[in-house]
């Protein structure tokens, strides 16, 4: 698996100024290592249009669907991104094959140890601060979550929820291997300079 680090650009859909064929090319240019679809909205015939589009996008980059596995083998995807109350990851592995990438979403130790014991390839750790972009999401978990999935399982975390610039050097010290922040990106009219100053600071812990 190629490595998951610096910021992990997930699509905006609705909130994005731009479009996700616009940002996704921007945040490719940005040198992103993941690109994860999603699009809680759209029919399955959009969103297989949509996939396959960005998938042509994605040749310098991972790219994971949110949720839909059969999209994902549809499209021919590197992996998918799961939530709670998505199948398992050990699930997802029957269906995806031993080559694909998959994420767990998860927000406590709890989740964590399991999506680990089913196999999962990363997890994204969230929210950690308050966010309106997911409007299902759990309160806030913190940041002294990072280092303790850390401290335990030798797996990328990436983080997601409410991260900002002011905020992100945190949760990059505590261990983070890769953010996520889609509102402080997708609204602004430079993507691509928007994300280099995310991708900056983990050049600086460096």
């Amino acid at each position: 698996m190629r490595n998951i680090k610096g910021f992990y650009f997930i699509t905006g859909g609705d909130i994005s100024r731009r479009g996700d064929l616009s940002d996704v090319r921007s945040a490719i240019a940005a040198g992103v290592t993941v690109v994860q679809y999603r699009d809680k909205r759209a029919d399955s015939a959009a969103m297989y249009r949509k996939a396959q589009a960005l998938k042509r996008l994605c040749k310098r980059a991972l790219f994971l669907v949110n949720d839909r596995i059969d999209l994902a083998l549809a499209v021919n995807a590197d992996g998918v991104h799961l939530g709670q109350d998505d199948l398992s990851p050990a699930v997802a592995r029957k269906l995806l094959g031993k080559k694909k990438i998959i994420g767990v979403s998860v927000s406590t130790m709890e989740q964590a140890a399991r999506a680990v014991r089913g196999g999962a390839d990363y997890l994204g750790v969230g929210p950690i601060y308050a966010t309106s972009t997911k409007t299902d999401a759990h309160r806030p978990v913190g940041v002294d979550i990072i280092s303790k999935i850390k401290a335990r399982f030798n797996i990328p975390v990436i983080v997601i929820g409410g991260i900002s610039p002011d905020n992100a050097p945190k949760v990059i010290a505590a261990g983070a291997d890769a953010l996520c922040a889609i509102s402080a990106v997708v609204t602004k009219n430079d993507v691509r300079r928007r994300i280099g100053e995310f991708q900056a600071l983990f050049g600086a812990r460096r």
